[in-house]
């Protein structure tokens, strides 16, 4: 009994979203006839791998107790820098995708230093690099698109493996990663120290500023991969890209069970958050929603998103007080 009720404590939050994840496919399948075929279901996994590879690197983030607002400029900049690279000056398709990404990771660190070598707030240091980013981004390509990337470039966004999308074998790539990182080395454990508690971790010897570094560098990286990812499936990338992206990339980590307070959360939950968030766009395009309508509803998902993390902060801060008088009391007694 012990050993089901440690298992219900450690998935409970995975199977809250996985239950509304399964409830989603129900709905949409009774609504649409298109939803619950092959052909539909590997192109949501194609949509989803963007939010989800963006995620991954966010849920370390926000364990922190941090936030990233910067992903969807950093996606732009990075997937045009690439692209950029191998049209105008010929660069070996490899070697510009290195490229891309390293300029991403670089983002990202810059954005750890301004957070904790200055200090700036998080809030204010990612949202400075949004509108650098872009700017930067429209800059390089003077607003235009960039078009012409070679065949083994695209493979990257439409490339199939049998009837898997090679996005999404990118994507369970990723996650695996980043569930070993997470678990398994420094980074994960002190991601969460940082995010329980700061202070104790400084105390303890953690070189905060280092570990906080380099959960933004994850970030950024992630980032540009899944803006050449993008790229690839576009045929083309523009200044444009992304513009929004940070909110499903957040909403998706918020979803999946990680709190905005930082200090808990689980790299699985951030890949169903994803999936559900690519589950509604579908449903919605197959429903044929205009796309004003779909911003109000992801708009409302992300307020719910929120509201719940709260909400279950307060429970958990309850509980944890109600617990502490009643020792106290026994003590005193």
């Amino acid at each position: 009994m012990a050993i089901i009720n440690k298992l219900k404590n450690s998935l409970g939050k995975e199977l809250g979203a996985l239950t509304g994840l399964i409830l989603l496919g129900i709905i949409m399948t009774v609504a649409s006839p298109h939803f619950l075929t092959l052909t539909n279901l590997m192109n949501i996994l194609r949509q989803s791998s963007l939010i989800a590879i963006a995620a991954a690197g966010m849920t370390f983030v926000i364990i922190t107790g941090g936030i990233d607002l910067s992903v969807g400029s950093v996606l732009s900049l990075s997937s045009c820098l690439t692209a950029g690279m191998m049209v105008s000056h010929g660069w070996n398709v490899w070697l510009a995708v290195i490229f891309g990404l390293l300029a991403g990771g670089v983002l990202g660190i810059i954005n750890g230093v301004l957070i904790t070598r200055i200090p700036l707030p998080p809030f204010i240091s990612t949202l400075g690099m949004m509108g650098v980013a872009r700017g930067f981004a429209f800059v390089y390509t003077d607003g235009a698109p960039i078009y012409g990337l070679p065949e083994s470039f695209k493979y990257l966004g439409a490339g199939m493996i049998g009837p898997v999308p090679f996005p999404a074998i990118l994507m369970v790539i990723t996650y695996l990663i980043c569930y070993f990182l997470l678990n398994k080395t420094k980074i994960g454990r002190y991601a969460y120290a940082l995010g329980g508690n700061e202070e104790a971790a400084i105390l303890s010897g953690i070189n905060t500023k280092y570990y906080k570094t380099i959960v933004y560098a994850l970030t950024g990286f992630f980032a540009a991969l899944a803006g050449l990812i993008l790229a690839g499936r576009l045929d083309a990338a523009t200044s444009v890209a992304g513009d929004g992206f940070e909110l499903d990339v957040i909403a998706a980590v918020v979803i999946g069970g990680t709190s905005l307070s930082g200090g808990r959360g689980r790299i699985v939950g951030s890949l169903i958050g994803a999936l559900i968030m690519g589950v509604v766009r579908n449903g919605l395009n197959l429903l044929l929603v205009s796309s004003h309508w779909q911003r109000v509803i992801l708009g409302l998902i992300i307020l719910l998103a929120v509201t719940v993390d709260v909400v279950r902060k307060q429970s958990s801060e309850d509980q944890e007080g109600t617990l502490s008088s009643f020792f106290a009391n026994l003590k005193s007694n």
